[in-house]
This record gives structure tokens, C-alpha cells and sequence, in this order.
């Protein structure tokens, strides 16, 4: 007798719905096709041990099992589940007319529990689209899978749960959940806040224009001078994500893994992986397609610590995501995309020892060492960072001060009317929401000066010995300083300001 029961594939964030076609008729073996890999094909072991542990019998027929389409590769234990389903229906032992309703996914242990696995998101929405009905699967990841709305999620914990629900001899309620009540009750779950730093005002400045303008920044400064910690509070002044961004970002994670709470993502992602990464483990990669450090970043911030101490072919697979802001995975078999649209934040010491240009201490690397040290850093790496932004110590007189500093809060709303004005200005274009996502030619249009302007920007240029790289940034930097302070224009003193945020293109910076 012929059986089918319905399961999914993740392919890169998306999903694909998978037929398991279960035959048992004359024969002893045990056959399964639709480029299985090692971990589908052990399931028949597992599949046999459950099925016994609950008083059913694994037909001692021949068993073919195939999943299609067949020139698709279907990887990991999810299938154990579906495919164990199917066996019982094709050998008579589960009667049921509701198992073409459902996708069935789970990974199966030996006593017949099942196991969470990872992905499911992608496949819930998959299952929404294609018109099913509803969705079994491991209790555990119920939570996720019932972010999808108008799909029953049924959790269960065992195979004979699945089995009884399928027979009708045991009512299971489908879990609901308000996806929108979720969204907007974890929002401002962020728990760094701005108001908690003394000092620092051109950092918190520039951090402020960063984050209204979409922009890359690095900063430059001794150990100890407050870099990591205004690194980490970057995302409580990001405009909030809205529900889409929210979605896209709980799919990355949902695929890597990484849900811990099984839940919506609702604030922007914080990634600041160790300097010694791999360019596999940052960009994506692997035999198994994954999402890297980028793509886990998406829509939020990528904190890179020590920029010179990673390696150098590391920082180098970063250039083409940031300027596509999306990653491509390729393999002999299969091409998948991540996205990967993040805000890049870098921080250095300015040498080796930590203290060159600084105002109290000395440095003590030898010549040539500092420009050596700055030369791991890239130039077309830098091309793709709009500020740089030195920082200095914090006082003892700041540090002490009763001053209560701006909230995360006050500043984010400045941000956020900066981006509205950024939207309005690009309505109907897709590809750009923030002043950073500007090409060439669109900087031309958009970020136009006056002559006043014109030669402020090339006597900085002439003088400072700005790069010809520095020209656009500066340009982008200006605009969206204007858009912040509510002017139509650019005016001189925007200009002024974005000049100072090239500190790495300046001629002889480092001595």
C-alpha cells in the first residue's frame, strides 16, 4: 500500500515542501531514494525503535521510501517523524484521512520522544502559503512555528501523541499566539542605555548620526577608553524593527539554530564574534549551507573588536555583503542566498601598545610600526566605513559628574525622524531606505552643495590630505547631519562636521 505524508527543506531562509511516499509491498529490505543523506538514511533505525517502543510493528515487507522531488538533498533527522507516519499508514496500522492536511517534521529518539530541531519558521510560513491545514511538530518548537498565523500548530512530545491526534482519540488544541501583541510587547527589551555613559559627547554624536544615516563607523582609541561598552548600546538608539524586519530576522535565526526562546526577534541583533573567526563561520558557509555572523547581524549591528587582529582574508569576504548587503553561499549542488543588511561597527587601538595620540601616556612602538599596524585594516575595506571617529579617555571630573546624560530613548527619536525624512526622499525605491545605501550617482543628485560648500569640502581635501574615497562618504555623512537637524540643504556647517569624521584618510595621521 502506497502512503504520503508532507515535510519541508530549508534552503538558505526559505523553504521547500517535501512529499515522503512511503510503499510497503513484496520484498525484505528496507529502500530509500531523493538524495537522502546520512542522517535521513539512519532513520531507519530509529523510526523501527519508536514504532516498537509504542506496540506497533516495522513491516517486515519490502519498504521503499522516497523523497521528492528527488534531485533536491534532504538533510538532518527532521524527516524521522513523517517518514514513521508513513510506514504505520501504509502497513494499515494508522487510519486516518487528515495526514494530507498536515506537515509532519521531528527527529525521533529510540523510545519514540521527539526532539526539536531547527528551521521551522521557513516552513511553517511555506506551509501557510501552500494552503495546508496545519503543522505537527516537536512541542518544544511549538512557540516558533506559531508566530505563523492561520496555521494549527499542533506540539506534541511523542509519536503516539502525533498518532492519537491523527486517529482522533485525543484532542489537541492548536497553540495561538498574537504575533503583533508579542512584537509590540518585546520592542524596547534592550537593557545598555545611553543614559548611563558620562562623557564621551562626539562619540554619542557620531554614534547618533551612524545610526540615523544607516552608516558604518569605527572607532579609534586607546584600551579602556570606552569603545565595547558604546559599541553594545548602539541598537536601544536604532529605529525600532518593524513586524517584516522582525520576521526576516527570526528566519536567519530560526535556521542557524539560535532561538532560544522559540519566540519573534523583536529588537535589533548584536553579533560581536571573537577576532579569531573563521571566514566560513563569518560570512556562512560549510557543506551544510549556515548564515555567518553577517547574516545573524541582519538588520541590526556587526561589533568586529580589534579590527587589525582579525585575519586579514576574514575582513576581506566582508567587502562584497556590504556593499550587496546580502551574501551568496555556492556549491556544486545548490546556490543559496543570506541576506546580510547590517550596520558595521569596528573599534582599534590606534597602535600596537594602545597609545599613540594619546594625551597622557607615551607610545613606545618603534617607527613605521603604527602605519604597519593601521595597513591591516584594508583600503577598500575602509572605502566601506563612512565615520572615523576617534576617542579619547574619559576624565575623572566626566566620570564623576552628577550630569545625567541624554536617554537612549530622547536620542532615538531624533533617529527616527531623521529615517522618516529618509523614506519620504526614497519612496518607490526598494533598494535604498537610508542615506548609506546611496550609490555614486545618487549622492550626485541628492547631496548637492553650494559653492560656499564646494570650497570648504576642497580645502579639506587639499589641506588635510582627505582621499578621493573620502569624497562621497563625506557627502553622505553631510546629508544625513542635515537630515537630523530638519534642513532641506546641506548647509557649511554639516559639511564641516561630516569632514571631521575621516580620521584614517588624513595624511600622516599616523605619523
Amino acid at each position: 500500500m502506497l502512503a504520503k505524508t508532507f515535510g519541508g527543506a530549508v534552503y538558505g531562509v526559505s523553504a521547500s515542501l517535501i512529499t515522503i511516499e512511503v510503499n510497503v509491498g513484496q520484498g525484505k529490505k528496507f529502500w530509500m531514494s531523493g538524495l537522502p543523506d546520512s542522517a535521513v538514511k539512519e532513520s531507519e533505525h530509529r523510526v523501527e525503535s519508536s514504532i516498537k517502543y509504542h506496540g506497533y510493528t516495522m513491516p517486515r515487507n519490502k519498504v521503499v521510501v522516497n523523497l521528492a522531488p528527488a534531485d533536491l538533498r534532504k538533510e538532518g533527522s527532521a524527516y524521522d517523524l513523517p517518514i514513521a507516519l508513513g510506514v504505520l499508514k501504509a502497513s494499515d496500522q494508522l487510519v486516518t484521512e487528515q495526514l494530507d492536511q498536515y506537515i509532519v517534521m521531528g527527529e525521533l529518539s529510540l523510545d519514540g520522544l521527539l526532539r526539536p530541531i531547527k528551521g521551522i519558521l521557513p516552513i511553517a510560513i511555506e506551509a501557510r502559503k501552500q494552503g495546508y491545514k496545519g503543522f505537527i511538530l516537536p512541542k518544544e518548537n511549538a512557540d516558533e512555528a506559531a508566530i505563523v498565523n492561520n496555521l494549527d500548530v499542533i506540539g506534541v512530545e511523542t509519536i503516539k501523541e502525533a498518532i492519537d491526534f491523527l486517529e482522533g482519540t485525543k484532542n489537541i488544541t492548536p497553540l495561538v499566539k498574537d504575533t503583533r501583541d508579542i512584537f509590540f510587547n518585546s520592542i524596547n527589551g534592550y537593557e545598555a542605555d545611553f543614559s548611563n555613559v558620562q562623557g564621551q559627547e562626539n562619540i554619542k554624536r557620531a554614534m547618533e548620526i551612524a545610526a540615523a544615516g544607516g552608516h558604518n563607523m569605527i572607532m579609534i582609541g586607546p584600551p579602556g577608553a570606552g569603545k565595547t561598552m558604546l559599541a553594545k548600546r548602539l541598537p536601544s538608539i536604532l529605529p525600532p524593527l518593524t513586524l517584516q524586519e522582525a520576521l526576516e530576522t527570526t528566519k536567519i535565526h530560526s535556521v542557524a539554530g539560535r532561538l532560544n526562546s522559540n519566540s519573534l526577534i523583536a529588537t535589533r541583533p548584536f553579533r560581536s564574534p571573537h577576532h579569531t573567526i573563521s571566514d566560513v563561520a563569518l560570512v556562512g558557509g560549510g557543506g551544510i549551507p549556515q548564515p555567518g555572523e553577517i547574516s545573524l547581524a541582519h538588520n541590526g549591528v556587526l561589533f568586529l573588536d580589534e579590527l587589525p587582529e582579525f585575519q586579514r582574508s576574514v575582513l576581506e569576504v566582508m567587502r562584497q555583503p556590504l556593499e550587496e548587503r546580502r551574501v551568496t553561499i555556492s556549491r556544486a549542488r545548490i546556490s543559496v542566498d543570506f541576506p546580510s543588511n547590517f550596520m558595521l561597527i569596528a573599534s582599534m587601538n590606534p597602535c600596537p601598545c594602545g597609545y599613540y595620540n594619546h594625551p597622557d601616556k607615551e607610545c613606545v612602538c618603534g617607527p613605521g610600526v603604527v602605519q604597519r599596524y593601521l595597513n591591516k585594516v584594508s583600503g577598500p575595506l575602509l572605502d566601506r566605513i563612512d565615520l572615523h571617529v576617534e576617542v579619547t579617555p574619559v576624565s575623572f571630573d566626566e566620570m564623576v559628574a552628577d550630569r545625567k546624560a541624554e536617554s537612549s530613548d530622547q536620542i532615538r527619536e531624533r533617529i527616527i525622524g531623521a529615517r522618516k525624512i529618509q523614506l519620504d526622499r526614497f519612496n518607490g525605491d526598494e533598494e535604498i531606505h537610508s542615506n548609506a545605501m546611496m550609490q555614486s550617482q545618487k549622492v550626485k543628485k541628492i547631496c548637492q552643495i553650494n559653492e560656499a560648500g564646494r570650497t570648504l569640502l576642497k580645502t579639506a581635501m587639499e589641506k588635510l590630505g582627505l582621499s578621493a574615497r573620502a569624497y562621497d562618504r563625506i557627502l553622505k555623512v553631510s546629508r544625513t547631519i542635515a537630515d537630523l537637524a530638519g534642513s532641506e540643504n546641506i548647509k557649511i556647517e554639516h559639511l564641516a562636521e561630516a569632514i571631521q569624521y575621516r580620521s584614517l584618510d588624513r595624511e600622516g595621521w599616523a605619523g
